[in-house]
């Protein structure tokens, strides 16, 4: 019951402050920043359950694709031609389908008047001007030729191209359950995607004389019809990404015979493709643990000089894929190594250049091992037989393939900045065959599902591949300097694909952040890490949208996170919390009478316990249930102690909250018992003030007199009442040398020196220029203090 007493104590003075602080802000004190998010989110269905999971009548489509395409090297040209099979999984009967056609993003004809295309870029660099003014490829045109659509039979289908988007009529309409079958024959000339932009196309390296062919966004391919949006066939404006549908592929490349091909899927046809010794090697790699090069350094720059006139067919096939990319050059070295993934072999491969040789021989195989891991951890599986990665001067990701950039000096030398950065991009890279290549959000509609998560599982992967990697995103200081840019600089993290202007930190960085920040300071990392990974379960293969992760999270882990999705991802306020005074005070173990003795701090008598004005039934049902024993019948001595308060002297004075104090003649407590309950403690009256708009844990650090410190979390509900203004007291048993809020910088506070108390005077950046650049006065005064910050009262 000392405990209950002490307890007391502090809660009446906390109670009357807060009371006295509504008082004083009447009709200010509370927001919208606790209110569900309600119909802001799409209404529950049948599809999607309010629980964030698949519903009970949850379809989407499939489509297969059986592609020949023939790569004609000397003119830089795609000739191909595709079998489609589509599944109409959906309830709706479905007269036309809606094709994309991804490298009309190229084109001056069929992709004229956006902005983000590739011919109409923001900033003219020399390559455009030589376009603009006829200089390079005077007489060639870009973009998907298109020469034959038809049934399975070979009837002519009608179709409609609107810029990178294709309808086809169908002949009759597809019903429920029913599939269909047509063709689909086209032709392009390949964009120098070094020159001029682009995801895919070539590079041409002029001291050997060879190109490295990226193979992406290259074959007319269906668009998603799913049951929250319809067809998703907004225009690809080169910004947001992609839709895709689900589904098997086989894919023959022909290419020249001395070209290595390493694409999505499974190749079927090693046997006939690679020679005896290549063969022979990677029968070796599917059992070896280390690295082994299958084609070699020597052997690919044997083959930059030979240049082969000869053609070979490599066959590939893939089951359950979105979507399919392949990489074509005689410059590849390429390595492989098996990996065991959760019980399950996998082939992780690397192919390069020469150029990256150094840094990719060491590192990308065994990176994309790492990767696949780790994310296998913290989400589901990996499930594909194959994970590569491609060195091609650029970033980008597609199933069971992916291309990356790090290459080393003339000399072979690099440096630790490009090797950090090629790790950083491969982990990212082949991260993203969990993110959106199983769990299969809309890029076209929502960056930041894909790059927001995906570079969240990177930021982990990056701490366990070296614990001390400097990662770029995920930390919550590392976003700081985003956030605190001013409100017409700043955009929601749902904002569309396309409207984004600061692309990086909204789409990758914020989001991370935010996942960072729900896993080690709002939710704690088991609760995080089981709902995180029951959202990958439940979406996998499937087309989640943000609400279906939203929901998930909060279904899985029981806590109500709409404050955190509305302030930070439909929001742009930061945090910035404020420790604007402090007030300390004594507890005296004296009887009310004696003098207080002076020394400068507020003595506060011993406070009787509140009562309340009626019994509540629930005290009444307690009383009479048998079942239930209170201490004090367990210990006697506690009974005796606890009925020794005058209750009758505590009563409700007029003025709310404040209590009448007893008269010193009523004090019963023996000094050992004062010293109990009051001697030695401290009382400090904390003042937080909401600076920045959105709401965050409170988190202190207490440093002490004798050097030692505490750290105490106030979880973020503490704002509920408030969200302006909290004050609170708490009760220690050493005096306080200094506070902090946030001290080890997790909730993303854009403003450190509103944080501590007493106050650090601040030098500014002139002075610190200053004292950098030349001689200066030290330690003196006239550094920039913080003017949030007020004096002790």
């Amino acid at each position: 019951m000392k405990q209950i007493t002490t307890l007391a104590i502090a809660l009446s003075v906390l109670v009357s402050v807060q009371a006295q602080d509504i008082k004083n802000n009447p009709g200010s004190n509370h927001g919208n920043r606790f209110e569900q998010l309600g119909t802001i989110l799409p209404t529950p269905n049948e599809y999607r359950t309010a629980s964030g999971a698949p519903g009970p009548k949850y379809w989407q489509q499939r489509c297969d694709y059986d592609i020949t395409c023939e790569l004609d090297e000397p003119n830089r040209r795609l000739v191909g031609k595709e079998t489609i099979t589509y599944y109409n999984n959906s309830p709706d009967v479905l007269t036309y389908l809606w094709l994309q056609l991804d490298e009309n993003s190229h084109s001056s004809i069929n992709n004229s008047g956006y902005e983000n295309s590739s011919f109409m870029p923001a900033r003219i660099t020399e390559a455009d001007i030589q376009r603009f003014t006829g200089k390079v490829d005077k007489d060639r045109e870009y973009g998907d030729n298109i020469t034959r659509v038809a049934d399975a039979t070979g009837k002519l289908l009608p179709y409609t191209i609107n810029k990178t988007m294709m309808r086809v009529d169908l002949p009759a309409p597809l019903k429920p359950g029913q599939q269909y079958i047509f063709k689909v024959d086209w032709n392009y000339n390949i964009i120098e995607r070094t020159k001029y932009g682009g995801r895919g196309g070539f590079e041409y390296f002029a001291e050997d004389g060879n190109d490295l062919y990226t193979m992406t966004q290259w074959y007319p391919r269906l668009c998603v019809y799913s049951d929250f949006q319809g067809w998703q066939n907004h225009q690809f404006t080169g910004t947001g990404e992609f839709a895709l549908t689900f589904g098997n592929f086989k894919v023959a490349m022909t290419v020249p015979a001395d070209h290595v091909v390493m694409g999505t899927g499974q190749c079927q046809n090693y046997a006939q493709v690679l020679s005896a010794n290549e063969m022979k090697r990677w029968t070796t790699a599917q059992t070896a643990k280390d690295v082994t090069e299958i084609v070699t350094l020597d052997e690919a720059k044997e083959k930059e000089k030979q240049k082969s006139k000869d053609k070979k067919t490599w066959v590939f096939k893939a089951e359950m894929v979105r979507d399919f990319a392949w990489g074509s050059s005689r410059k590849f070295v390429w390595d492989a190594m098996s990996a065991v993934v959760e019980g399950k072999k996998v082939m992780c491969m690397s192919a390069y250049g020469k150029e990256a040789y150094n840094l990719y021989r060491k590192y990308s195989t065994k990176t994309v091992a790492h990767t696949i891991k780790t994310y296998s951890h913290f989400t589901i599986p990996y499930p594909y037989p194959v994970a590569q990665s491609i060195e091609a001067a650029n970033g980008m990701e597609y199933p069971m393939i992916c291309f990356n950039f790090g290459r080393c000096e003339k000399d072979g030398t690099y440096s630790e900045g490009t090797k950090n950065g090629m790790l950083g991009v491969v982990i990212h890279e082949v991260g993203h065959n969990f993110f959106p290549m199983i769990i299969n959000s809309d890029e076209r509609q929502w960056t930041w599902m894909d790059e927001g998560l995906n570079s969240f599982v990177e930021y982990l992967t990056e701490e366990l591949f070296d614990n001390k990697y400097p990662v770029s995103k995920g930390p919550a200081y590392k976003i700081v300097d985003y956030m605190r840019l001013p409100k017409d600089q700043l955009e929601p993290i749902m904002t569309n694909s396309e409207n984004i202007i600061q692309f990086g930190p909204n789409a990758y960085s914020k989001p991370a952040t935010g996942l960072n920040i729900l896993r080690e300071t709002i939710m704690g990392r088991q609760l995080f890490d089981y709902a995180f990974k029951e959202y990958a379960r439940r979406w996998a293969f499937k087309h989640p949208t943000p609400a279906d992760l939203f929901r998930t999270m909060e279904d899985a882990s029981g806590e109500d996170l709409d404050w955190f999705w509305r302030g930070w991802f439909y929001g742009t306020e930061p945090c910035d919390i404020s420790l604007d005074t402090v007030k300390w005070a004594v507890l005296n173990t004296e009887p009310m009478g004696r003098s207080n003795g002076g020394g400068g701090t507020i003595k506060m008598p011993v406070a009787k316990p509140i009562l309340n004005p009626f019994d509540d039934i629930s005290k009444v049902r307690n009383r009479e249930d048998k079942n239930i024993v209170f201490a004090t019948d367990a210990d006697e001595s506690l009974r005796d102690f606890y009925w020794r308060y005058d209750r009758g002297q505590a009563k409700v004075d007029s003025t709310p909250f404040e209590i009448t104090q007893p008269q010193a003649s009523t004090d019963t407590f023996t000094e050992a018992e004062r010293f109990a309950i009051a001697g030695k403690k401290n009382i400090y009256e904390l003042t937080f003030s909401n600076k920045g708009g959105l709401v965050m844990p409170i988190i202190i650090e207490w440093t002490y007199k004798d050097g030692t410190k505490e750290v105490e979390r106030i979880p973020v509900q503490v704002w509920r009442k408030n969200e302006n203004r909290v004050v609170k007291a708490f009760m220690k048993d050493k005096e306080v040398a200094s506070i902090k809020l946030d001290p080890m910088r997790e909730t993303a506070d854009i403003n450190e020196q509103n944080n501590v108390w007493p106050a650090v005077t601040m030098p500014s950046k002139f002075q610190l220029f200053k004292g950098r650049n030349g001689p200066g006065p030290r330690g003196s005064a006239g550094g920039v203090g913080n003017p949030m910050q007020k004096e002790i009262k």
